[in-house]
């Protein structure tokens, strides 16, 4: 068996959703100085101790809170694999894992992509939170759901066709998971009335999901309002080692399409069966789950690809790994 220091790596790094308490926490414990400066960076600018937040349950359903944790476990896992020799040639994330492929990319510094995570979080949970307090109140709240047992492109052509014929509006597609899994974002009538639909055309089953908001979709642009101007503000240098983005299913060749793909991610569907497409075509020869949860895996094993994913969350991971 060729040894995972001699392969072609690919780091993978969940997003929201991927958090469980207490994740992260026994990278910190291996003593690396680097997971301690992470932490200590990330507490200085959350403004408050990332472990006490790691460990509580009821923060990490924050958004505000959830994704610079998310954030700190992802950037964690993967300097503890860089410290013991792991290094990737390329880098992906899903939604707001995008963030810590781009930092490990070397497109803006740990502290930016802390500052960005933070912000995206407020901006997203307020956004969120306006669509919950809008006209109707609860009956107007927004979310998303996973299409299980239809294609992909099935999915995208039901929605046009319904949008065509007047109907359903307010849906969207958000996430091209798999080839079996598609999540979608709409309004809680259009979420409702796609369940219905979706299994007529023989989806076998359409999963609620436990998030605050439709994002990924239009519905969430408010976000924009106050996440925009900081974005823009923010460096971004041109990849140092090859980063795929979301919006495209392609590699992100500049720091300037880099930002223009930030901006657009927020509202955009994250299109990762192509994402995945285009990194199995580069000569990689394993991926790593760099963060919390098993969720890339499964979405990995989806793909028509050969190569293996393996978990690289944990401390215990890593060390089976070396």
């Amino acid at each position: 068996m060729v040894s995972i220091l001699d392969q072609k790596i690919v780091f993978l790094f969940p997003g929201q959703g991927a958090q469980y308490p207490g994740m992260a926490l026994d990278l910190l414990e291996t003593g690396s100085g680097k997971v301690k400066e992470l932490f200590d960076l990330a507490s200085e600018i959350m403004g408050r101790d990332m472990r006490t937040v790691l460990g509580d349950a009821e923060a990490l359903k924050r958004g505000d809170l959830a994704q610079p944790a998310i954030t700190l476990a992802n950037l964690a896992a993967a300097a503890l694999l860089e410290e013991r020799g792991i290094r990737p040639e390329v880098c992906a994330g899903h939604s707001l894992g995008e963030y810590a492929a781009l930092q490990r990319a070397g497109v803006f510094s740990v502290e930016d992509c802390f500052k960005l995570v933070k912000c995206r979080g407020k901006a997203m949970a307020a956004a969120a939170e306006r669509l919950r307090e809008g006209p109707g109140g609860s009956a107007q709240a927004a979310g998303m759901a996973a299409v299980i047992g239809l294609a992909p492109e099935q999915v995208e052509a039901l929605i046009d066709e319904w949008k065509a014929a007047g109907e359903m509006a307010e849906l969207y597609a958000a996430n091209f998971n798999s080839p079996r899994q598609t999540v979608v974002s709409g309004t809680a009538g259009a979420l409702d009335r796609a369940e219905e639909l979706f299994k007529a055309a023989g989806a076998r089953r359409v999963l609620r999901l436990p998030v605050a908001g439709p994002f990924h979709s239009p519905l969430i642009a408010g976000a924009l309002e106050e996440f925009g101007p900081v974005l823009e503000a923010t460096v971004f240098h041109d990849p140092r080692i090859p980063v795929y983005s979301n919006v495209t299913g392609t590699r992100i060749r500049t720091g300037a399409e880099a930002k223009k793909l930030a901006r657009a991610q927020i509202t955009g569907p994250v299109r990762w069966t192509c994402e995945e497409e285009a990194i199995q075509g580069t000569g990689i020869q394993a991926a790593l789950e760099t963060g919390p949860g098993k969720t890339l895996q499964g979405l990995w094993r989806d793909s028509p690809g050969p190569q293996p994913c393996y978990p690289a969350g944990t401390a215990a991971d890593i060390a089976a790994l070396c």
